[in-house]
């Protein structure tokens, strides 16, 4: 299901989950991290690589503590039977756990299992937060999300039964650095935006869309994978909890998770999954940088460089829709993700993006509509136009009168002269 977090995207997630975890254990605060993830930028401390060796070396944390973020945990082994499920297989890890092919007794079929270690069974917000990245996914019923089973505790560990989805990931087919066909990204993320759509409808935000989280089967179709950071937009508790805190992944996180806002919403996931079809249109993640921390400025306040303009087969339809779903200001995203997929279908049909289109032209007239505004003069420094042109009309006035009487005594003087 899932795949170890490989060297070349530059260990970013884990790096992110690192600072995350030394944060919420309260081995340091959340400003020391941040300090430490800056530096890392910089070239004075080129000669640190990784994020747990700068706070060693500063003595925020101890090496123990950072043994302790990073756990090394034991694992069910192969063969372990949990209640109605027997593990066959691992075919994943990540930072928090492993994901194992299982056989499902009751109904002898293949599913996947994916077990928090005993570790961390230990921690209450981490066991928290399994828990409802299994009862988010249970809420969703769709051919192209990836199916919850189940959810349970045995033996000491916290294991989510999910649908096994033989085939690889998204990140799988772009890691040659290679960009996909314009028609196969289309294919794939349409099916992508489908799921999306779906979840939005229940209330959900993914908040991790990437190519690691997008599953493609044997047959080549799409499937939508980890809902381990999924919230209901209305969790207004949990919001609160997760304020100042980023959650997502460097390459692909929207501006606003980045800033930690409260009100996230579906256009968060609008964002990532621009950035996740722009990696698959031009065989690269829309910004990059030596350390997460430069990522995720980089998404704050660098210009985008436009997909067709990386990758010059594109069309300029889909270099626009990129953009829009992109743009760094929330509001000028797509309205809904059912906009998303009618642009697609627009674009795969070799169509223009109107919606897209539509957002542009408003962006325009509202940047058009600000810049007249700010070059408006004060009223006390000129004549108002119509004050003007209402003194020219009386001055007209006054000379025509002045003319019409010199006429006048023209005529006048011309009786006269002619009587004598």
């Amino acid at each position: 299901m899932a795949t170890v977090e490989s060297s070349d995207e530059f260990n970013a997630a884990i790096e992110a989950e690192l600072a995350r975890v030394v944060v919420e254990m309260h081995l340091a605060t959340q400003e020391e991290v941040d300090q430490c993830l800056s530096e890392l930028g910089q070239k004075a401390n080129a000669g640190h690589s990784t994020l747990a060796g700068l706070l060693v070396e500063k003595g925020y944390v101890t090496q123990n503590q950072i043994d302790r973020a990073t756990p090394k945990p034991s694992q069910p082994k192969e063969g372990t039977q949990i209640p109605g499920y027997k593990l066959v297989s691992r075919i994943g890890s990540g930072a928090m756990a492993q994901v194992f092919k299982a056989k499902q007794l009751s109904l002898d079929r293949t599913v996947a299992v994916k077990v928090l270690p005993r570790s961390l069974s230990e921690d209450a917000e981490y066991v928290e937060r399994f828990y409802r990245e299994g009862q988010a996914a249970a809420k969703l019923n769709h051919a192209n999300i990836v199916q919850a089973i189940d959810v349970g505790e045995a033996g000491g560990y916290h294991y989510f039964v999910m649908e096994y989805v033989e085939g690889h990931t998204l990140y799988d087919e772009l890691a040659s650095g290679e960009p996909l066909s314009e028609e196969r990204a289309l294919q794939i993320m349409m099916e992508v935006a489908r799921a999306l759509e779906h979840a939005h409808k229940q209330g959900l935000i993914h908040r991790d869309v990437k190519p690691k989280n997008i599953m493609i089967t044997k047959e080549g179709s799409a499937k939508l994978a980890d809902m381990g950071l999924a919230r209901l937009a209305t969790d207004e508790a949990l919001a609160q909890a997760e304020a100042g805190r980023a959650f997502g992944t460097p390459y692909y996180i929207s501006p606003e998770q980045i800033r930690g806002e409260v009100d996230i919403d579906f256009r968060a996931d609008i964002y990532s999954f621009g950035a996740t079809l722009y990696h698959a249109l031009t065989g690269r993640v829309p910004f990059d940088a030596p350390t997460p921390a430069a990522v995720m400025h980089k998404h704050l306040k660098e210009p985008l460089v436009p997909p067709d303009h990386v990758n010059t087969k594109l069309s300029t339809g889909i270099g626009e829709v990129v953009e829009v779903m992109m743009a760094k200001n929330r509001e000028n995203r797509y309205a809904s993700t059912a906009d998303v997929l009618v642009d697609l279908a627009s674009v795969a049909a070799g169509e223009s993006p109107l919606m897209a289109r539509k957002r542009i032209d408003v962006d325009v007239l509202s940047g058009l509509a600000s810049q007249a505004s700010q070059e408006v003069p004060e009223p006390s420094t000129v004549v108002p136009e119509e004050t003007g042109s209402q003194v020219s009309v009386v001055y007209m006035l006054v000379l025509l009168g002045v003319l019409a009487a010199s006429l006048i005594l023209n005529v006048v003087l011309i009786a006269l002269f002619s009587r004598s």
